[in-house]
């Protein structure tokens, strides 16, 4: 057997991502987690928001609090040298959060921390001096940029994840650009209002711009490190539009509409559009009303049980709502040229 077949292959990475917050990104990440688990997938939860949302969905505050005292308990504590200039980035340990099988937690966790954007500064640094004439400071600024990239597989390889789920903060800064040059495919969450509308936008040209710089970037050199394409592949949008009723409303709808326009041009550069049922990857319910009995047990709402305080409406929409995202990490992970699941 040749040496290539016998290496480990490298995880499938997918950005949850809108320069728009409050579209229920986080929580889709948290569910996706999830149910990718139970599908059968090894998933690795990457948290590359500074907020730290992701992370505290997973753990308690008693465990973040034991997380964050551990110098390789974050990705902040793993990046460190890289942001003090005095080396590369280190292993960030990976938390074991889901169901555990023979081979270890069905999901990991790198565990975000609030103090994740002090590495926006030398990332913004970096961007540029991937150009630099000096090869030193050339090879310096790639180790920076690549630096979730290679975190993400590390973590993903000595765990046998074979997909990483990346979330990352609302907005379209330095941070985030290093995320989605660690990721193969893009995923846009989305609330049916004018102003996800707006997001798209916006989104789609920089993911474009994001995507050329890398390209031109890879073109000037190619240190001896592990390279991430920079794909950054957009496959569709997700629609968290469910009012009170657990339909959408007219207004709702109207928005909808144009949702397939303005993601075929901005998103995918297109002037048609193409097939309208490509681009919405599904469309879940307001499930709010769950969220905090989810947050309490530390688990997904379709996971929610009786003794979690689910009780006659809540338990008809906590048996409903896995459908909704079996169907969803389904699609995604067709979409993403995944296996089949088991």
């Amino acid at each position: 057997m040749s040496a290539e077949a016998l290496a480990p292959k490298r995880p499938v990475t997918i950005a949850f991502f809108n320069n728009k917050g409050g579209v229920g990104k986080t929580t889709l990440v948290y569910h996706l987690s999830w149910m990718m688990s139970a599908l059968g997938y090894k998933v690795l939860a990457v948290d590359l928001d500074p907020q730290a949302n992701l992370t505290s969905a997973f753990l308690d505050e008693d465990y973040m609090q034991h997380v964050w005292t551990r110098k390789d308990g974050t990705l902040l504590g793993a990046l460190q040298p890289l942001i003090d200039h005095l080396g590369d980035m280190q292993g960030a340990m990976v938390w074991g959060v889901g169901d555990f099988d023979e081979e270890g937690p069905r999901i990991g966790l790198l565990a975000g921390d609030l103090g994740l954007s002090a590495f926006e500064d030398r990332l913004a640094e970096a961007w540029s001096a991937c150009l630099d004439e000096n090869r030193a400071k050339r090879h310096d600024a790639f180790r920076v940029v690549t630096a979730f990239y290679r975190m993400i597989v590390d973590a993903a390889t000595a765990n046998q994840a074979e997909v990483a789920l990346i979330d990352v903060g609302p907005n379209l800064g330095a941070l985030n650009r290093a995320a989605l040059v660690a990721a193969d495919y893009v995923v846009i969450p989305m609330g049916a209002d004018l102003f996800s509308l707006r997001g798209l936008a916006n989104l789609g040209p920089v993911l474009r711009t994001w995507r050329e710089g890398w390209r031109r970037r890879l073109e000037q050199d190619h240190p001896d490190l592990p390279m991430p394409a920079g794909t950054m592949t957009p496959i569709g949008y997700v629609l968290q539009p469910a009012g009170r009723e657990h339909s959408p409303s007219q207004a709702f709808q109207y928005w909808i509409s144009k949702f397939p326009e303005e993601y075929s041009r901005s998103v995918l550069g297109q002037s048609q559009v193409g097939n309208r049922e490509e681009y919405l990857l599904g469309t879940l319910k307001n499930y709010m009303s769950l969220v905090p009995l989810s947050q309490k047990a530390r688990k997904p709402v379709f996971a929610l049980r009786a003794a979690d305080g689910a009780l006659g409406s809540h338990a008809v929409a906590a048996k409903a709502s896995f459908a909704e995202f079996e169907a969803l990490a389904r699609r995604i992970a067709t979409a993403c040229g995944l296996p089949a699941p088991t």
